[in-house]
């Protein structure tokens, strides 16, 4: 299979069952309404509802098939280089508390795999954060200290099941990997053996806060409910500021599968290289390969040249893995927080009812799966002892880490100002399949041409806060660099903050 006839698409969406759930056309009351159908919102609802509270999912488009159903899936408390940075901005304390959340929340799910019997592909290996770079190998070692003194089975090691040397690893033992889409599926149907609801293609537009809180939808449907869980991934409503805290990063994936005698037996990353992710997943029934999952190349969305990264990503791929057939590509897509640690707890300092999980930093797995177990402590009256490291409303790390803060502003600033200022192409240039922002009467367009030689034109402001999109022609979508709002050749919403879709344009 050469590269341009690799599937275009997530393997675990390709590689599990296809059950929709109804769209919500009539109004609902319940306990706790749950905005987002990925691994944050589907852990938190079914945890309430095994809690005995009355939950419904709203989803925009299908659940388990976002962010969380183009992740690479792994389960560790390992995140690169996070437990020195810990120890020094948050304390020994916060480094502790950040370990056994993650810790607890991954023998939390291994519990409820087995509980349920899901057969996720649910496999036990050892994490390593690595480097080739000699010069870093004092970073290591101190990261192995701190996550040692953490709490987590942690070493420092110069040898590594990879088929390259490196300078030196931390190796975390006993995590883990599996399909998401698979466990997540499961999931949803013991929420609804529960009593709960799940309604896909319905997308949430207004929030208004009170008691009970009150959702619109744009299928016109209201929900009541007494608490509000947003977990879209990059919050939909604005009021809490978060997106100033937030800085999107998209990242690519291949795939495909390898002989199993070639498994580097792992999983793996680097912070070099622009990030390197490796480890492998079952593949086949009779044992002989596994598929490599290689992640890496990330930058801003609607920045750069995609396909150039997927071809970079590609040949470092057959470079270190020459048996390798690629066989899949996909992209997924992280928002950084500033100050490091995810922000899960009230939506802002006002919130009595409301609730927020974003900012998992490409760890949203165990993330997410800690955030459903202490959005349920908060929601339940239950004592969480990290609630406190997590909690949206703090403002001494923010302060401290300040210059993450200023940068990213800087960033939005830059692609506000500066991208109105990028010339203009002809767009009788255009070839088929790709997509340009033009000058216009009336402002700028986001004009795509299809394979047919048809031209598409759409507003090029992003709905979310105006700034203007560019296109990405590996994926043919539009993208705001600003806060990653992602969008169809057409217009239409592929991933938020922004709700609703570019406007269409006559051209």
């Amino acid at each position: 299979m050469t590269e341009k006839q690799q599937v275009s698409g997530s393997y675990w969406l390709q590689t599990a069952p296809d059950g929709r759930h109804p769209a919500l056309t009539e109004d609902l009351d319940v306990d706790v309404a749950v905005i987002g159908g990925g691994i944050a919102g589907l852990c938190t609802a079914r945890e309430l509802a095994r809690a005995g509270r009355s939950v419904a999912v709203l989803e925009a488009g299908r659940i388990a098939a976002g962010v969380t159903g183009h992740t690479t899936a792994k389960v560790t408390a390992l995140h690169t280089l996070v437990y020195d940075k810990l120890r020094r901005t948050r304390g020994s304390e916060g480094a502790r508390l950040y370990a056994r959340s993650q810790s607890e929340a991954i023998e939390h799910t291994a519990e409820v795999a087995a509980e349920l019997g899901i057969d996720c592909e649910w496999e036990r290996r050892s994490a390593y954060t690595y480097v080739r770079d000699a010069g870093r190998v004092e970073e290591l070692r101190a990261e192995a200290r701190a996550a040692r003194e953490a709490g987590l089975p942690a070493s420092f090691v110069t040898q590594t099941g990879l088929p390259f040397p490196v300078a030196g690893a931390v190796e975390v033992t006993d995590q883990a990997q599996f399909h998401p889409r698979k466990y997540l599926l499961a999931l949803a149907g013991d929420l609804v053996a529960h009593g709960g609801r799940v309604h896909e293609d319905t997308t949430v537009l207004g929030l208004e806060e009170g008691s009970p809180c009150r959702l619109s939808t744009a299928t016109g449907a209201t929900v009541t409910a007494r608490d509000v869980v947003v977990a879209t991934h990059y919050p939909i409503f604005d009021r809490a500021l978060l997106f100033t805290r937030l800085s999107p990063r998209r990242e690519l994936v291949v795939a495909g599968p390898i002989p199993a005698d070639r498994d580097p037996g792992g999983m793996y990353i680097t912070p070099e290289e622009n990030t390197r992710s490796v480890r492998t997943a079952p593949y086949g029934e009779d044992g002989t390969r596994r598929l490599l999952v290689i992640t890496g190349e990330h930058f801003t969305p609607g920045t750069g040249d995609t396909r150039a990264r997927f071809d970079r990503l590609s040949v470092w791929a057959r470079k270190h893995f020459p048996d390798v057939q690629l066989t899949h590509r996909w992209a997924t897509q992280d928002n950084d927080p500033t100050d490091t640690v995810p922000l899960v707890g009230p939506l802002h300092p006002g919130a009595r009812h409301t609730y927020v999980a974003t900012g998992f930093g490409g760890w949203g797995m165990s993330g997410g799966m800690m955030a459903g177990l202490l959005l349920t402590a908060q929601i339940t009256g239950e004592e969480c002892a990290w609630s406190g490291l997590y909690d949206p409303r703090r403002l001494a790390p923010a302060v401290r880490e300040a210059p993450s803060f200023l940068k990213h502003q800087a960033q939005v600033a830059k692609h506000f100002v500066g991208d109105r200022l990028r010339p203009s192409p002809p767009v009788e240039a255009l070839p088929p399949g790709e997509g340009a922002v033009v000058r216009a009467e009336g402002g700028r367009l986001a004009v795509y041409r299809d394979d047919d030689g048809t031209l598409h034109a759409v507003s090029a402001r992003c709905t979310h806060m105006g700034c203007l999109v560019d296109f990405n022609s590996a994926e043919r979508a539009w993208e705001c660099p600003c806060h990653g709002s992602r969008f169809d050749t057409n217009g239409k919403v592929i991933q938020g903050p922004a709700t609703q879709p570019l406007e269409r344009r006559d051209i």
